[in-house]
């Protein structure tokens, strides 16, 4: 009996290690620390959105994110200053990009800060969307989860990224 428990006890300490390198994962690893802002929005949210999702202002002009977020399942948002628990969210976060083999799309370097885009899934379809944001000692990391039309996204990030400009 003692062996299946001590089997048990390494299965759920295997699993839960693994759990905490995704993007629920780590989410659910950093969002109840106080000094991190964490922001969850489900698929149940993205279906009762459809369509009527505003468009986004990017100075001179807007995009309909309606097309892309359709198909979400989850987004996690976590927000963090202390310069401790961004060093540790953002190897977290490395290590899962790395492990997953995500695939770069663009970085953006100014002025201290770095923002990076990735993503993962074939030449139709995005199944994960991943954007980090580290500036000094301040880490953001939002992840998008579904089927998004990888057109549709390189669509939107070519127009948000052209008002950059």
């Amino acid at each position: 009996m003692k062996r299946i428990a001590a089997f048990a006890a390494v299965l759920l300490l295997l699993t839960a290690g693994a759990w905490a390198q995704d993007g629920k994962g780590i989410y659910n690893k950093y969002s109840d620390n106080e000094d991190v802002s964490a922001v969850y929005i489900s698929s149940s949210m993205f279906k009762l959105m459809g369509n009527k999702v505003p468009n986004m202002d990017l100075g001179e002009g807007s995009m309909n994110l309606g097309p892309i977020i359709k198909n979400l399942n989850s987004m996690y948002l976590l927000d963090c200053d202390d310069p401790d628990l961004s060093k540790e969210i953002k190897t977290d976060v490395s290590k899962y990009i790395k492990k997953y083999d995500f695939e770069m799309l663009m970085e953006i370097k100014e002025k201290g800060e770095v923002v990076q885009i990735f993503t993962t899934g074939n030449e139709k379809t995005v199944t994960q969307f991943i954007l980090t944001a580290a500036e000094y000692e301040a880490f953001t990391f939002i992840c998008l989860d579904g089927t998004m039309s990888r057109a549709e996204l390189e669509k939107a990030i070519a127009k948000a990224t052209s008002k950059m400009e």
